[in-house]
């Protein structure tokens, strides 16, 4: 019981729970990206290189022959997956560019607190005095 109780312990703390999410949202964030490039970005993309199906770029290194399928390589799905991964860079480089951002005015604002009024100051001094 001991161990349940430990694991429990453990998958209930913020930061397993907090990565759990950014999983969860992470893979949907791939499915969109993944939907960008292959349906947005690269039909265009396409058109303008010549009416090019990236999808459709390979390079047959051996025939099919009977029973046996071609051996391709397919640059032109590397090419979509390469362009999916610097959409998916770009976007996590904003969004941690943008919450440092909102870190270092949390700090700046913690850290530029007023002092406090000369009379309180004052009756430190004074209070401290009498101490002595």
């Amino acid at each position: 019981m001991k161990i349940i109780t430990e694991f429990r312990d453990f998958a209930m703390r913020g930061n397993v729970i907090d990565l759990a999410v950014g999983v969860v949202i992470g893979t949907a964030f791939g499915g969109i990206t993944n939907s960008l490039v292959k349906d947005v970005i690269m039909p265009p993309l396409g058109v303008i290189l010549g009416k090019v199906d990236f999808s459709e770029l390979k390079w047959e290194m051996i025939k099919a022959h009977e029973g046996t399928a071609a051996v391709t390589m397919n640059y032109g799905l590397f090419i979509q997956t390469l362009v999916n991964f610097i959409i998916v860079a770009w976007a996590m480089f904003i969004i941690i560019k943008l919450m440092n951002k909102l870190k270092r005015k949390q700090d700046a604002g913690a850290a530029d607190a007023p002092p406090p009024p000369r009379q309180e100051i004052l009756l430190e001094e004074i209070r401290d005095l009498l101490k002595k």
